[in-house]
């Protein structure tokens, strides 16, 4: 049974980071020059990240998603996850990726045992893609949704940050997107995870994006599981696919959080909002028993919400990279 928290809430959902590296430098997630690369001897090796998996999953952990940075430019990746897929209690493994390099690795990651993806796909415009990820190149993440298809994984999710005046006039070409194909397609609001002063002027709620789409199509409320995360999913009348909603500022979903994040480094979060978080590594030199011990200590002690926007001394600028998005 999954653990619960001191707030009630059962936890059952842990994001791993493989990686801090990225092969992209998107505005809302790191400074155009980028930030500084953990060392090697920094990150944890996938047999630690096997043990903390494991050992989370005997705690009640049932959903894994690897994270990064960008989880495909780690080495050895497939290996690691189909080590993951065989341990006995794990329900979901789950990965997100940018795309750019998932053309030359979907049918290996099927294989691996991941059974669902979600791509972040900010722009269906190839110039405001560029703009949006400082340099991709809109045609391999296409490339790389086409060959998830052809690999066999269901549906992709489509993770869509909306930032006023440049990709928030394509809200309704991805919305009209779910019509003729079975995507889910979510909006995310933009989050000032770098705590840039002028952040405000870049959001759009998720609010506002409903009643632009909702203006144009009749909307359908789909029912979801309760491991399918915090989004608000509808659906546009005859549609193949669907489209979530993400609200961290406008509607935050802190009282529903059921899950916790481990970082490359080894860093265990109990909000992705946290300063610092606790480190694993001394832990991996002990039993099992004593890694358990903390790792539930830190589910049990998750904050009530995160503390974003109270210019709190609990929340520091963070890089997503860095803690795994």
């Amino acid at each position: 049974m999954p653990i619960t928290d001191l707030h009630g809430r059962r936890v059952n959902y842990l994001r791993l980071s493989v990686t801090d590296r990225c092969n992209l430098r998107c505005r809302y997630c790191m400074p155009a020059d980028g930030v500084p690369k953990l060392q090697h001897n920094d990150i944890l090796s996938f047999e630690e990240m096997h043990r903390i998996a494991r050992v989370a999953i005997s705690l009640g952990i049932r959903k894994i998603r690897i994270t990064g940075g960008e989880p495909l430019v780690r080495k050895n990746l497939a290996g690691f996850l189909e080590d993951l897929s065989m341990i006995d209690g794990i329900e979901e493994l789950v990965l997100t990726t940018n795309g750019l390099l998932l053309r030359e690795r979907a049918s290996e990651l099927r294989r691996a045992g991941v059974q669902r993806l979600n791509i972040s796909l900010d722009s269906l415009k190839p110039e405001v893609f560029a703009t949006i990820t400082r340099g991709g190149d809109l045609s391999r993440v296409l490339d790389g949704i086409a060959a998830a298809e052809e690999a066999g994984f269901p549906p992709v999710r489509l993770n869509v940050v909306v930032i006023r005046g440049i990709n928030d006039s394509e809200v309704l070409d991805f919305a009209a997107l779910t019509i003729r194909k079975p995507y889910q397609v979510r909006f995310i609001e933009y989050m000032p995870t770098n705590l840039a002063p002028d952040w405000s002027a870049a959001f759009v709620s998720a609010g506002e994006v409903l009643q632009r789409i909702s203006g144009v199509y009749p909307l359908n409320p789909v029912s979801h599981s309760a491991s399918a995360g915090p989004a608000k999913v509808m659906q546009i009348s005859g549609a193949l696919g669907t489209i979530g909603f993400i609200t961290p500022i406008s509607s935050h979903f802190c009282e529903t959080c059921n899950r916790i994040r481990v970082t490359a480094s080894g860093m265990i979060k109990g909000c992705l909002f946290d300063t610092g978080g606790l480190s694993l590594k001394p832990y991996l030199n002990q039993s099992d028993g004593e890694l358990r011990d903390i790792i539930e200590r830190v589910i049990q002690a998750k904050p009530e919400r995160h503390h974003l926007l109270d210019q709190s001394p609990l929340v520091t600028p963070f890089s997503m990279s860095q803690i795994g998005g």
